[in-house]
């Protein structure tokens, strides 16, 4: 193949296009997106030869960072708190019984010796939480399990990191002393939480303080934010990936200027680095080498599948008695691997090990059978276990300011609580702040064009263009309790002497200058056909 400018642009644009298509389809045919894309990856490897272990390891390095905030940003810790417990037993204890058990298997199987085998433990211990809900697709399964599952998957790539690096050390390493890898433990994790929460009250206060000159900046301002808390927590030898997915947590449960561009973005970058990262993964893999160890790779993965995983979820959740039989079997059939262990497999073909090749193609071999045997059949068993409800509807429509120039305003989201003294009235009676205007109001699935006649009903969306600085002010009086009839909430307006008091219509005489202060600003729903429809994806807050 000619490597000219022209044909890579294509073999690219290709790639991610396919990608796309087989990202759609997945969910329907009830199979994880990553095994098509490994496939794309191996079909390229017999047209060229790409064996590059350190650019795919820095790539999905990358990658990872991203898929983390992803998924930490759209984490509601509402959810997680209930579940911490549990989840940091799976994604500690439950990853080391994991790895005990398969590596010990692995040392037999595959005829490594003692630290080799626990290298290959700790390579496959942890889950991938993308795959699993890229297979539920809309299944609504129920919450607390939801809800660990998503807790684990983001805790516990950072103790299978720790691992890998472990063993290659003692590899490496002879003389080692154990207990400085306690101690390393303890300080990776240690930090990794606490430089996570440091950076992540830090990345709120400048995404909403700081004015650029584009709202399409403050999605790359939040990427940034993301790579240097991992950068600057590897540093120190703390566990970056942890701080970043602690870092993500926080900043999705506060209130963020642009919060639907931040995650719609890293939403679509978190895909193509999937996309693109799965492919260079499968380019590593030599298919003619696969017959070989197909064998050993096919009795580790139903070891993983049927006594390790379940092993480790047991025994880390034996003194747990939130979850049932039930439950705790499928949290075990739900441990899919993914994009962890492929990209922790590279690091002993980067280490020049003599087993890396093997461990690289029985650890693809345990990811694809994994893929294929609980990816296509999570969801029949979650309907046959009574864990998954009725599917969840489409969400409704999301609004956000696009703005084209610096400006004070934005559009805040507000969901009106049962308890709102505003609820059961019309806009024109309620007591809104000066510059201050109720856009669209989202009820169920129907976007509603408000007038000073319109009544607001508990559960309703409402969508208010406001200063930033008003954000918080606005929630808390839209979503003020009701006290009694005759008591309203204390009005936002100041009045003085015998002046006539303002009219607290839908639109005030002062709203003139905010639709000058907004000259170079317009609201537009969120689609991704980029139409004027309304985007169903809507993230109500609840």
């Amino acid at each position: 193949m000619d490597f000219s400018i022209e044909n890579v642009s294509m073999l690219l644009a290709l790639l991610l296009l396919i990608g796309v298509i087989f990202a759609k389809f997945s969910s329907r045919l009830g199979v994880p997106s990553l095994i098509l894309f490994i496939a794309v990856g191996m079909i390229l490897n017999t047209y060229f030869f790409f064996d590059n272990a350190h650019i795919t390891q820095f790539i999905g390095t990358i990658a990872l960072i991203i898929i983390l905030f992803e998924g930490g940003l759209q984490t509601k810790w509402s959810n997680v708190k209930g579940v911490y417990k549990p989840a940091l037993s799976l994604a500690t204890i439950g990853v080391l019984i994991t790895t005990l058990s398969i590596g010990a298997a692995a040392k037999f199987i595959l005829d490594l010796n003692w630290l080799e085998g626990m290298l290959f433990g700790a390579i496959v211990g942890s889950t991938d939480a993308a795959a699993v809900f890229s297979v539920l697709g809309n299944k609504n399964i129920k919450p607390r399990i939801s809800s660990t599952l998503e807790a684990e998957s983001g805790s516990n790539d950072p103790m299978a990191i720790f691992l890998t690096v472990a063993f290659l050390q003692l590899i490496q390493l002879p003389n080692l002393n154990p207990f400085n890898l306690v101690l390393s433990f303890f300080w990776q994790m240690g930090m990794g939480l606490v430089l996570g929460a440091i950076f992540g009250m830090a990345s709120v206060w400048i995404i909403n303080k700081i004015n650029l000159d584009s709202s399409g900046l403050y999605p790359v301002l939040s990427v940034s934010l993301a790579i240097l808390t991992y950068a600057l927590t590897s540093i120190i030898d703390a566990s970056g990936l942890l701080a970043v997915y602690v870092m993500a947590i926080i900043v999705g449960n506060k209130e963020l200027t642009y919060r639907h561009s931040i995650i719609k973005f890293n939403e679509g970058f978190a895909w193509m680095l999937q996309i693109v990262m799965f492919i260079l993964l499968g380019l590593l893999v030599f298919p003619q080498h696969l017959p070989g160890i197909a064998l050993q790779g096919i009795l580790l993965s139903f070891l993983l599948i049927f006594i390790a995983r379940p092993l480790g979820v047991y025994i880390s959740l034996a003194f747990d008695k939130s979850f049932n039989v039930k439950e705790k079997f499928f949290i075990s059939w739900a441990g899919l691997k993914g994009a962890v262990p492929i990209v922790l497999a590279t690091f002993p073909m980067v280490a020049n090990l003599e087993n890396s090749e093997i461990i690289f193609n029985v650890v693809f071999f345990v990811v694809l059978l994994s893929a294929l045997v609980q990816g296509t059949t999570i969801t029949p068993l979650a309907n046959y276990l009574k864990l998954a409800g009725k599917d969840r509807p489409p969400l409704a429509h999301t609004l956000e300011l696009v703005s084209i120039g610096k400006t004070n305003n934005e559009m805040i989201e507000v969901h009106i609580n049962q308890e709102a003294y505003i609820s059961g009235k019309a806009i024109k009676d309620i007591d809104l702040p000066k510059k201050t205007l109720i856009s669209a109001v989202i009820r169920e699935n129907d976007l509603l064009t408000p007038t000073g006649d319109t009544v607001i009903k508990a559960e309703d969306t409402l969508y208010v263009l406001a200063n930033k600085s008003q954000r918080k002010h606005i929630k808390q009086l839209l979503n003020a309790k009701k006290e009694s009839e005759e008591t309203e909430p204390v009005s936002t307006h100041k009045q003085e002497g015998n002046e006539k008091p303002e009219d607290s219509s839908y639109q005030h005489e002062d709203d003139k200058k905010l639709e000058e202060d907004s000259a170079h600003e317009h609201v537009q729903p969120e689609s991704g056909s980029g139409s004027a429809e309304a985007d169903t994806q809507n993230e109500r807050k609840t």
